[in-house]
């Protein structure tokens, strides 16, 4: 455990030095959108195409482990909404409060904890999910937040919307374009690979260190009388959910498809639980903005789950090594 503690301590570290920065001001709140571009449009798409040029494409095209994880979305998105709305939580917060339930941060964490702590293996399952995360459930969620006072045809014109969204996307793009140049075993030229190398470098801590500013300035603007301060039993429920129910649901659904004959990886399963067992992805406060969605709530629910896994995201790994160290 001591060894693990280890290897995720820098990553939750540099959420911690983000949020501290934001929070005493060393870092400007006008900044962190500055950063956040930087890590989605540039940093985030060199590391992805990296990672996807280096991954065999049977890692990314591993049919077993894509029906698990959409599987165990749906369920989840499903499970969510039907539990969270109530009189004060209508369709908008209850889908995003679903997708943050969903959504891990397989991103800006994920991918570089994971082949940190278990080899390169584990990036073409993380990448996979990643995919199916940004094509299928934040689509479906957005639809679905659309239904609060919508005209009959609301929720098309909201998956309309949320379809551009995912083309104007840079990530899955360099993951397929990765993808594409693993393929053909093509080779950059020297000055272009150098360039892509420096930015998939600064990726990781950037990330981290922007998610931690992202928390803070959300939980600043809630404080400071922006938006209503969310309940603790309209929050918690939902973080618990995401670390909880969601690898564990993962978990069950992956050794059940082993069980009934499915061509599915022990190591890849163990890769995706713990990919469950991240906390909730930081973008989503992003379009929880933007979508008019309670951002407070949002927020609480990511700054939780954060703090939550520096503990809970270790011991799923101590839990699951007898997987892949097998």
């Amino acid at each position: 455990m001591l060894k693990v503690f280890i290897i995720t301590f820098p990553f939750f570290a540099l959420v911690l030095c983000g949020y501290l920065a934001a929070r005493r001001r060393m870092l400007p709140l006008e900044a962190i959108p500055g950063l956040n571009g930087f890590v989605l449009f540039f940093a985030l798409p060199c590391m992805l195409f990296r990672f996807g040029a280096n991954t065999p494409i049977a890692q990314l095209l591993d049919a077993s482990v894509a029906a698990v994880w959409l599987v165990c979305g749906l369920i989840m998105v499903g499970f969510t909404v039907a539990t969270s709305l109530n009189t004060r939580i209508g369709w908008n917060d209850a889908a995003f409060g679903a997708l943050v339930a969903t959504f891990p941060n397989s991103g800006f964490m994920g991918v570089p904890l994971l082949v940190a702590l278990l080899g390169s293996a584990a990036a073409g399952p993380t990448i996979l999910t990643m995919v199916i995360d940004m094509l299928v459930v934040s689509s479906l969620c957005i639809a679905l937040s659309r239904l609060d006072g919508a005209d009959e045809h609301g929720a098309a014109k909201a998956l309309k919307n949320a379809l551009k969204g995912v083309l104007a996307n840079p990530m899955p793009w360099s993951i397929l374009l990765g993808a594409l140049v693993s393929v053909l075993q093509l080779e950059l030229p020297e000055p272009v690979t150098k360039v892509v190398g420096m930015l998939a470098d600064a990726a990781s801590p950037v990330a981290l260190f922007t998610i931690g500013a992202v928390l803070a300035r959300s939980q600043m603007l809630a404080a400071a009388g922006h938006a209503p301060a969310p309940r603790l039993a309209d929050y918690l429920p939902v973080a618990l959910l995401k670390l909880f129910l969601h690898p564990l649901l993962v978990l069950l659904v992956g050794v059940s498809a082993i069980q009934l004959g499915f061509a599915l990886d022990r190591f890849a399963l163990a890769v995706v639980v713990l990919v469950a067992a991240l906390p909730s992805a930081s973008n989503v406060s992003l379009l929880a903005e933007r979508f008019g969605a309670d951002n407070g709530r949002v927020a609480r629910i990511i700054l939780v789950s954060t703090a939550a896994a520096f503990v809970t995201f270790s011991i799923a790994v101590g839990l699951l090594q007898p997987m892949f160290s097998g």
